[in-house]
């Protein structure tokens, strides 16, 4: 794994992240009142398509519709199941017919205003709609500001496997506006935090013991340590995409660390019992108890990441009403986009702070490990 800079000191005001891929690169921009300016920074109205949520549109979505109107835009606002469910074919068609009720052409920019599932949904519309339309990102949940919303990967579920259709499409801008992420639900909240753990696990062991010395300022919305946990979590995601964009290295697998256990649970669990935080969560002590059978990490960095993730409310295994077979668990594994020729490839931590893609793990230790959340 490749040296990651060190954190820069976060801004109180504006604070800008450019992720830098040749003609694809934009900025994400981080500041408190930030959905306000979208209108403004997009510059000389056009036509848009404002996605949002049915828990969100009235919070933020219809906001930003009639700013853009306001400001001369045709606007159009598309609201969406809230959950899982919108990520489905059967939702993106309704965006689709959305776009051609409103005319649109290649100028048109779809502008995703929700969680992580409306920005792979919207993202995913505006990447096969007349192949390819400018995407803006408005994240309003922690787990999609430091996370989803950077990256350019977006997608749907069928009901077999999470994320199995998708497409890569950058944003041309991300506006996280920490004022939307003050007032989040606990759980949502939580959830955002395990891909925060994750970044410091895979990439940034000073970013972890820094988490682990923060927790109750963290678990307080300290607004300086929300800046940094999005700044920092941005910086790290902007350069394993930079260097891997495409997913051809394999660098960027690394960001996957937990998910393809996690992807599993969501996805036999019904999407929705599960938050991809939650689901996450499990996954990475999955791979790190994996790992520790292996002799690749010591028990200790199990025990720091489990303290550090029930810290934050998260779980670090199945609820006990969820009953999942584990063949079922392996099977739907297999079917991860990372497995090579439907074996297993699994992304485990060496020490804190580095992680591996490791292929033709054993699956009947595997079966062992999902074996315990029976």
């Amino acid at each position: 794994m490749q040296d990651i800079d060190r954190p820069s000191a976060a801004s109180s005001k504006l604070t800008v992240v450019p992720v830098k891929l040749g003609a694809r690169s934009y900025q994400v921009r981080i500041g408190a009142g930030l959905s306000k300016q979208v209108a403004i920074e997009l510059g000389n109205p056009g036509s848009a398509l404002v996605v949002s949520d049915t828990n969100v549109a009235p919070l933020a979505g219809e906001k930003l519709a009639r700013q853009l109107a306001e400001a001369g835009w045709n606007a159009r606002l598309a609201v969406q199941p809230a959950g899982e469910t919108a990520k489905s074919l059967r939702e993106i068609e309704k965006l689709y017919d959305q776009l051609i009720a409103m005319q649109a052409d290649r100028s048109t920019h779809v502008i995703a205003v929700g969680g992580g599932v409306v920005g792979d949904a919207a993202g995913f519309a505006a990447a096969t709609y007349a192949r390819g339309l400018p995407f803006i990102q408005v994240p309003t949940t922690l787990l999609a500001a430091v996370d989803s919303s950077v990256g350019g990967k977006v997608g749907v579920n069928l009901p077999a496997a999470k994320n199995i259709v998708g497409a890569f499409h950058q944003p041309k801008t991300v506006f996280i506006d920490t004022d939307l992420l003050a007032t989040l639900p606990p759980r949502e909240f939580a959830a955002g935090m395990a891909e925060v753990v994750k970044y410091g696990m895979i990439l940034d062991e000073s970013f972890f013991d820094w988490l682990e010395a923060e927790e109750a300022r963290i678990q307080s919305h300290d607004p300086t340590c929300l800046a940094r946990i999005i700044q920092r979590s941005c910086e790290l995601k902007a350069q394993v995409v930079e260097a891997d964009e495409f997913e051809t290295t394999g660098l960027r697998a690394v960001l996957n660390f937990g998910h393809t256990f996690g992807h599993a649970y969501e996805a036999l669990a019904k999407y929705g019992t599960l938050l991809h935080g939650e689901a996450v969560s499990i996954g990475m002590i999955d791979a790190a108890t994996l790992a520790c059978q292996l002799g690749r990490i010591p028990e200790d960095v199990v025990a720091r990441l489990t303290k550090l993730l029930q810290s934050f409310q998260l779980p670090v295994s199945l609820p006990s009403e969820t009953k999942l077979d584990p063949q079922q668990i392996i099977a739907t594994m297999r079917l991860d986009k990372k497995s090579v020729g439907g074996k297993l490839r699994l992304i485990l931590p060496t020490k804190i702070g580095h992680v591996e893609s490791v292929r033709d793990v054993s699956e009947a230790l595997v079966l062992k490990i999902v074996a315990r959340h029976g």
